[in-house]
């Protein structure tokens, strides 16, 4: 029975590689899955999916207002597809999300998508929102504080080392820019402001 993933954490816990690991057990038992990131993350490359320890795969892109439903859709019409992937899934926009739902129950094909649950401000992603409303199974990977605490949270930082606590939602960025805490030490780097 096919179902809608959701695997969330903070930055650094491991996501790409536990989503290549995925996609590579598929292939290795004959079965093609399909993989998606997001087109604007140019990190590991244009179209390829890479993780912080060295390996890698090309994949699709997606852009914002694109129907990702008649994606697939035109995917499965080409050929066989036994699973869809889809990195960075915290830049989907709520009607991506649901157009992923309606692939798995019209399409009966398992999504599973790997992205961040939270911000640099402690807010959610409107596609970490969604996902977390409407995905059948979520599993949180984790990684750690410092302090050696679970990480839930993350704080951006500029050239200097400093903690940003404005900005726009969305910065591409990698240890150079983000650093995963615990509640406790986020609290701390950021002023311990009260939230709203």
């Amino acid at each position: 029975m096919a179902k809608l993933y959701f695997h969330y954490s903070t930055m650094n816990a491991g996501k790409s590689t536990i989503l290549l690991q995925a996609a590579h057990n598929y292939r290795e038992r004959g079965m093609e899955p399909y993989l998606l990131t997001a087109g604007f993350d140019t990190r590991a490359g244009a179209a390829r999916i890479a993780s912080r320890i060295g390996i890698g795969a090309d994949a699709d892109t997606f852009a914002p207002g694109e129907d990702l439903f008649a994606r697939l859709a035109a995917r499965f019409a080409a050929g066989p597809c036994a699973c869809v992937f889809i990195d960075e899934a915290q830049f989907l926009e709520p009607e991506q999300v649901w157009q992923l739902a309606r692939a798995v129950d019209d399409l009966g094909v398992p999504v599973m998508c790997y992205g961040l649950r939270v911000d640099f401000r402690g807010q959610l992603f409107p596609g970490s929102a969604t996902l977390l409303a409407l995905a059948d199974e979520m599993r949180e990977v984790r990684t750690i504080c410092h302090c050696g605490k679970k990480a839930t949270m993350v704080v951006r930082q500029n050239e200097r080392g400093q903690v940003l606590t404005e900005g726009a939602q969305v910065q591409i960025g990698g240890n150079e820019t983000y650093v995963s805490l615990c509640r406790r030490h986020w609290r701390e780097a950021v002023g311990d402001r009260a939230r709203g």
